[in-house]
């Protein structure tokens, strides 16, 4: 008789395995925010999947007591793809990064967006290559000295959220990781949404790229430099929440509430909208020009690819019943190579 699947609590998920990361890096908060959030799922430990590719941030497998899957550059994506197609009742997570999951992952990454399995992606963002110390990351901003760009870097940076929101993603959010108590309910919001939910995590990687996020390197300046999206409600920040964001035509520009406008002419966030060109447009703002949003891009509702797959298959042996494979193999033309 087998025992009862029991939920873990945080200390169950902890490993043996003593986290190989720097001191100070953005790691560890993801770690112990993920720790915290599992039991709260009521999902047995066994069923859940960390799966990552290669990078700092595809190591936090090793350090979840949970099943695990430490896979090869970029390919994350699709092997928890054909995890979630044939284990249904599993709770896959994918753990890349900047580098891994945008460069030479861009292309699994993008088709397990635009198909929605049922899958959670949390995408590091240090905008560098740290395991490799330092060259830059298709992140990285325009004009970065690195190691490989010793002039500067000439391409402008991939937008993650754009990115993701242009391939049609059902959940996009994103968090950072000086802000424990937002990271912890964004991550708890994608792992609640039913398709794939991707979630940017912005991290210094304080050893190869400090101050890599400088809307969020100056702690007293903080609320002045980002806005944090809430469905249904205005755009407005600041230290004096006396700011906020309006759009002029299409473009979003900051104004001072009471002195350039009223509250009722802010953006309000909608984040189940039909079209996703809303949340492209606050995609698009970036610290100077306009403060850097946190939060919930778009959560929207659309059929998984896994779930309606498993439809086609038991529609088809409804159908044509079951097939021997054996038979299968050896039906037709055969030949025989020596």
């Amino acid at each position: 008789m087998q025992d009862t699947p029991v939920t873990p609590n945080p200390m169950d998920l902890a490993t043996e395995e003593k986290p190989r990361w720097c001191p100070g890096c953005g790691n560890y908060a993801v770690l112990a925010q993920l720790r915290k959030l599992l039991p709260t799922l009521g999902i047995p430990r066994e069923n859940f999947v960390f799966v990552s590719g290669i990078g700092c941030s595809s190591r936090l497998p090793y350090y979840i007591n949970t099943y695990g899957m430490h896979a090869i550059h970029g390919r994350a994506p699709t092997i928890a793809t054909g995890l979630k197609c044939a284990r249904p009742e599993l709770s896959v997570w994918v753990i890349t990064g900047d580098g891994d999951g945008l460069s030479i992952g861009g292309n699994h990454f993008i088709h397990a967006i635009r198909r929605n399995i049922d899958i959670k992606i949390l995408l590091f963002n240090n905008r560098i290559y740290g395991l490799t110390k330092g060259q830059y990351s298709p992140t990285s901003e325009l004009g970065k000295r690195t190691k490989s760009s010793p002039c500067g870097t000439i391409e402008r940076p991939l937008g993650t959220v754009s990115l993701a929101l242009g391939a049609g993603a059902t959940f996009v959010g994103r968090a950072i990781d000086t802000d424990a108590v937002h990271l912890a309910g964004v991550l708890e919001r994608a792992a609640r949404h039913r398709g794939t939910a991707v979630v940017e995590i912005y991290q210094d990687c304080n050893v190869f790229n400090p101050g890599g996020f400088t809307c969020a390197a100056d702690r007293e300046a903080w609320q002045e430099r980002i806005v944090y999206l809430e469905h249904g409600r205005p755009l407005v920040f600041g230290k004096n929440r006396d700011k906020g964001i309006r759009l002029n035509g299409l473009v979003p520009e900051v104004v001072t509430i009471g002195k350039d406008a009223g509250k009722d002419d802010l953006l309000i966030h909608d984040e189940k909208a039909r079209s996703p060109a809303p949340a492209f447009i606050l995609s698009q703002m970036q610290y100077p020009d306009a403060p850097e949003p946190m939060g919930v891009f778009r959560c929207v509702e659309h059929p998984c690819f896994d779930e309606r797959m498993r439809e086609q298959v038991t529609t088809a042996v409804d159908r044509q019943g079951k097939v021997n494979l054996a038979k299968l193999f050896h039906n037709g033309d055969t030949w025989a190579v020596e």
